[in-house]
């Protein structure tokens, strides 16, 4: 006895001490456009940023940081190892999840949010797009939209397991007050989708993903609450020796995880406690996207794309999963100590034995209020917007700048183009970022 209790001592000290390691240099060094240095210090503080339950994050954050820096190929190796080890994270997670739940979400592997698992594939088509394989962008664009399709399914067996445990142990179930993803397709992977198969000629694809953007703006009004962008009835209608110019810029970053702490009683001096991860924005200075062509118009980007809303909507069935996991956790817990005060108040219990059973029942409470913390785990470099545009010229060479300006009409960010051959026939795609 005095032995465990040694040990609960020693496991509380531990989760007592625990700090994650702070991204705050990798944060403002991407934020300055510095992706080569952010990348470089990443990889040289991996160890401290990463354990090896999160192989996930590291294999995105790397991915996502590559890309902007312009390395394409090891962006798409690092995506596609994040893409495999999501798929074997999450095969493992249903089995966990059905046969186990007093395993913190902390100690065990990460397997993605569904935006990330979804995401990671429209960069990966860029990179293919950017090393001239349209094919293999289009390919990634089909796995993206299969993820859409499948998520309205994924959490369902695990969702009823662990209602029917929360019964066996009575705990709350919650009556889903956010109601089913109602996210069904992606505009922007429709909008990458048309543009791959417009460069190759084939027009009957193009409009049907073309078609499928508008239904994607229809079908989610709480996810799409800006106005469908102008510039998309124009992709289709290029006029004949014209050549069209397409802007694609992000803006921002997508949310982080923060500690939403409940505690319930379960009887006139006890209470369960549950922690859960809440999705929080991280705010943005970008208010304007714009496009200035040398000797030429200027005009402003649309947004196309919420990724943060996105990732809102998405995360709500996972959520609901967390959430029930939590409580019948908590739940087992709140039992254990409960069986040991009654047993210590027992009229046939002595006093030594009384006095054991009390100091373990407060062990295991005050066991059960410092190990439970939410899993606040999620990648860092996803961009929260993405802003399309597009404009009609003649065939030629041309010097531009994409200018991202705050509230005051001050300019964050700019990337200068110069000299760049804008063919007919061929799809002129210029793919900006900034992270602000």
């Amino acid at each position: 006895m005095l032995k465990n209790s040694v040990l609960l001592f020693l496991v509380l000290i531990i989760f007592s001490s625990c700090a994650t390691a702070s991204f705050a240099r990798v944060d403002n060094l991407a934020g300055q456009g510095e992706y080569p240095e952010s990348l470089n210090y990443l990889e040289k503080e991996k160890r401290k940023f990463y354990r090896s339950q999160d192989a996930v994050l590291y294999y995105l954050d790397k991915g996502m940081l590559s890309h902007y820096a312009g390395e394409y190929k090891d962006s798409s190796g690092l995506l596609q190892d994040g893409e495999k080890a999501i798929e074997t994270a999450f095969t493992k997670s249903v089995t966990m999840e059905i046969g186990s739940y007093l395993v913190n979400d902390t100690v065990r592997e990460y397997d993605g949010e569904d935006y990330e698992d979804i995401y990671l594939n429209v960069f990966n088509a860029l990179n293919y797009y950017h090393r001239n394989d349209i094919e293999g962008a289009l390919v990634e664009i089909r796995r993206m939209n299969n993820k859409i399709q499948f998520l309205s399914s994924k959490y369902g067996v695990i969702t009823s397991s662990l209602q029917q445990k929360a019964l066996e142990e009575s705990a709350e179930i919650p009556p889903d007050p956010n109601g089913s993803v109602r996210f069904t397709d992606s505009a922007l992977a429709r909008y990458l989708g048309l543009l791959f198969f417009r460069s190759t000629g084939r027009y009957d694809d193009a409009r049907i993903d073309r078609d499928h953007l508008k239904i994607a703006f229809a079908n989610a009004p709480d996810v799409y609450t800006n106005p469908l962008p102008k510039s998309i009835e124009d992709e289709l209608d290029i006029p004949k020796g014209k050549a069209r110019l397409n802007v694609l810029a992000f803006g921002g970053l997508s949310p982080v995880k923060e500690e939403e702490t409940l505690r319930i009683p379960v009887s006139f001096y006890n209470y369960v406690k549950i922690a859960l991860p809440v999705l929080v924005d991280r705010p943005s200075r970008i208010r304007k996207v714009e496009l200035v062509i040398d000797r030429g118009p200027t005009f402003e980007l649309e947004l196309l794309e919420d990724i943060e809303s996105v990732a809102r909507e998405t995360f709500k069935e996972k959520k609901n999963v967390i959430y029930l996991k939590t409580v019948i956790r908590a739940a087992i817990k709140a039992a254990a100590s409960s069986v040991m005060d009654a047993a210590a108040a027992s009229d046939e219990t002595d006093g030594t034995v009384e006095l054991i059973l009390s100091l373990l029942s407060l062990g295991n409470k005050v066991f059960a209020e410092v190990s439970e913390r939410a899993d606040l785990r999620m990648s860092r470099y996803f961009p929260g917007k993405a802003y399309i545009g597009g404009i009609n010229l003649d065939p030629g060479t041309y010097s531009f700048t994409v200018n991202y300006r705050d509230a005051s009409g001050a300019a964050l960010a700019s990337f200068r183009q110069e000299n760049i051959m804008v063919s007919e026939n061929a799809l002129n795609l210029l793919e900006t970022v900034c992270l602000k």
